[in-house]
């Protein structure tokens, strides 16, 4: 039971009154707001579930707190007394809600019928549909409708009785519950480890199938003799490779062999160039040497050719030059060069025809001594060093008896380049004219 909105106030006993006898059947279907003021507490308790009120009372503008069930339902109860928005939206409401059952129980015809319909639904425990259908049928009597009130009645009552039971059960299944989740959740985790360690080790074992197939593969290949044949190609092309590489090799040996010769030859090639281009020099001033100028010249050249240098005594420039070894043949040209150059030229051949006594005289009246290193012999060579030393005399040693190299070692003589009593230091200072 409930307290309605224009009931006595809350905490007094309501009193449920007994239907007003009406055997009548009524022709036309009963709304909420006709129906007994009693039934209204069971109905919208019943039919109707909170959130549904919810909506209703906050579309129709109730004045109890949306979140007060119980003053939700007493104000519900109050406004179903009478026709008015709340409880034509509450009928509405119910008859959408429940279309299926009305269609269905407007099918019976008596209340006899209604009754049954109305016993086989409260054993099947569900009550919500049929009352609405019921209470608001044609062929309802009061009586069915006291009944309908009564039966509800009592399963508030049971319902209520069980609640504690059932919180009491739903404490203990909670309990059991949270035990259960529990010892799930360490079933889980163990089951997950399992399921890790299963999973690796399917890993491995698709590790192992994959190196499995792939040395089957390899013996596959060793057995058809495919690994053999390819290992025979790379040998022969590495075979080519290494034959490349051993030319290129002979070929980069030959190359540094003639490099080192080149390097070797090289300081030679250049002493032949600077001998060559000082031949060259010196040839090119005796050919402007010999060429003619005056009459004084040319008497200077015909004295210049005696063994006696009493002959150019009063030439200012006039020198006398001992030339030891060379070629017998040549010294006729060469006291001709030297004459043009205004040089007075004496020879000894060395020890050949003339004695080695005479050296000594001959190098003490000569300005210097020209000796060409491969056109004399060792003890003329010897000779001539030691005497020049004794008497300190310019004395030069070089290589070639032609007439292109005594013209060079003149030169040399006259710009100076000698051996310093044939101490093997180097004079740079021009060879001055004799006293």
């Amino acid at each position: 039971m409930c307290r309605h909105a224009d009931s006595p106030p809350a905490g007094a006993a309501l009193l449920a009154q007994p239907p007003i006898p009406n055997s009548a059947i009524t022709r036309v279907r009963p709304r909420l707001w006709t129906l007994d003021a009693q039934y209204h507490c069971a109905i919208v308790g019943t039919c109707l579930g909170l959130d549904e009120l919810q909506r209703i009372a906050r579309r129709c503008g109730f004045a109890a707190p949306l979140d007060d069930a119980f003053a939700l339902h007493v104000e519900a109860v109050s406004h179903a007394r009478s026709r008015n928005p709340s409880s034509e939206a509450i009928q509405r409401h119910l008859d959408a809600k429940y279309r299926a059952v009305v269609a269905r129980l407007a099918r019976l015809r008596n209340d006899a019928a209604l009754r049954d319909a109305w016993r086989t639904s409260v054993r099947g425990g569900d009550v919500a549909g049929p009352l609405w259908a019921i209470s608001t049928h044609r062929a309802t009597s009061p009586a069915t409708l006291q009944a309908l009130y009564q039966d509800i009645h009592m399963l508030s009552h049971q319902v209520g009785a069980g609640l504690a039971s059932d919180t009491r059960r739903l404490a203990a299944l909670e309990t059991e519950n949270t035990e259960l989740k529990r010892g799930l959740k360490r079933e889980l985790a163990a089951l997950r480890r399992q399921l890790a360690a299963a999973e690796s080790g399917l890993a491995e074992r698709d590790a192992l199938r994959a190196d499995a197939r792939a040395l089957r593969n390899r013996l596959e290949r060793f057995e058809s003799g495919q690994v053999i044949i390819e290992l025979g190609r790379r040998l022969m092309s590495l075979q080519g490779a290494d034959e490349k590489l051993a030319a290129s090799t002979r070929r980069l040996h030959e190359l540094e062999n003639t490099l080192r010769d080149a390097q070797q030859l090289a300081p030679e090639l250049a002493d032949a160039r600077d001998t060559a281009l000082a031949e060259r020099a010196a040839l090119e001033r005796l050919l402007q040497a010999s060429l003619p100028t005056t009459t004084t010249d040319d008497a200077l050249c015909t004295r210049a050719g005696s063994d006696n240098c009493a002959g150019c005594s009063d030439a200012p420039s006039a020198r006398c030059i001992l030339y030891v070894g060379g070629r017998a043949a040549l010294i006729a040209q060469y006291r001709q060069l030297a004459g043009r150059l205004g040089i007075r030229l004496i020879h000894h051949d060395g020890g050949l025809e003339e004695s080695l006594s005479r050296l000594p005289d001959m190098i003490g009246s000569a300005d210097a001594v020209l000796c060409p290193t491969d056109k004399v012999s060792h003890n003329a060579y010897h000779h001539v060093k030691s005497h020049c030393k004794k008497a300190g005399k310019p004395c030069l040693f070089y290589p070639g008896g032609g007439v292109s190299g005594f013209a060079v070692a003149v030169e040399r003589v006259r710009r100076g380049e000698y051996s310093v009593a044939g101490s093997g230091e180097t004079n740079t200072a021009p060879l001055s004219s004799p006293p």
